[in-house]
């Protein structure tokens, strides 16, 4: 048996992970999927007052209010921010952390800081312009979902708390680096917001040197949430990332 916690990424909630629960629970593995504070089923709570250290601490309590150790961590698309921060936080409770089609940052670096000045403009005025300072969600077309998918997510996501998207996370890559790695990288369509990424999970000097080594990276041949379109493949890489730990 294999403990799994799954984070999702902006504007979605828990929901998204249901068909990846759906293959791993039965298989006797330990699955928790968390919904980040002020999105999905836990929208109620949006407000100009949620961090980055509030999601973070979402995916902390969980790990403890459960009692997880040896957890493969899966983070997608935004939430690559706070499975860096809790493998710095606590490498010694992770088995394997996996980065969907996720952001890797550099130390010092936001969410948003890999960004096209016209993506960050536009996400920050939408903030701005909303009371609880939060951004509203994209087309789900962009993540390459169509027909019944795409409704769904669509009916689905909710607008993204906006502080924490120009947040900066300092950590120390030594010490994340001692967590094993997977980056998935979705390349049919790729996101252009996680294209910046993709070179750097290659790069011998990514973290001064420390990346390559304990890491690779798998292509999935499907869009920005494969969770939702190709959740089988996905499956197959967490499960392959707790037996090679």
């Amino acid at each position: 048996m294999a403990h799994f916690v799954l984070v999702h990424g902006a504007w979605h909630g828990a929901w998204c992970w249901q068909r990846v629960v759906q293959r791993l629970a039965p298989a006797g593995h330990r699955v928790h999927a968390v919904t980040l504070t002020g999105l999905g089923d836990r929208a109620h709570l949006l407000s100009r007052d949620i961090t980055l250290n509030t999601h973070v601490q979402d995916v902390m309590a969980t790990l403890e209010a459960e009692e997880l150790q040896d957890v493969v961590l899966a983070v997608h698309s935004y939430a690559g921010m706070l499975g860096t921060a809790v493998a710095d936080l606590a490498p010694g409770r992770l088995r394997h952390l996996v980065y969907v089609d996720a952001v890797v940052p550099q130390p010092g670096e936001s969410w948003g800081s890999t960004h096209s000045r016209a993506t960050r403009e536009g996400r920050l005025a939408a903030a701005e312009a909303s009371p609880a300072y939060a951004f509203p969600a994209p087309d789900p077309a962009v993540f390459g979902l169509a027909a019944d998918d795409g409704e769904w997510v669509r009916r689905r996501q909710t607008p993204h708390p906006g502080r924490t998207y120009e947040a900066p996370l300092d950590f120390d890559v030594r010490r994340v680096a001692r967590v094993p790695r997977t980056f998935v990288s979705c390349t049919q369509p790729q996101l252009a917001t996680i294209d910046s990424i993709r070179p750097r999970v290659t790069s011998a000097a990514f973290w001064d040197g420390a990346w390559l080594p304990g890491s690779r990276v798998v292509e999935l041949a499907t869009g920005h949430d494969p969770m939702i379109s190709a959740p089988d493949a996905l499956t197959r890489v967490l499960l392959e990332a707790a037996a090679d730990a």
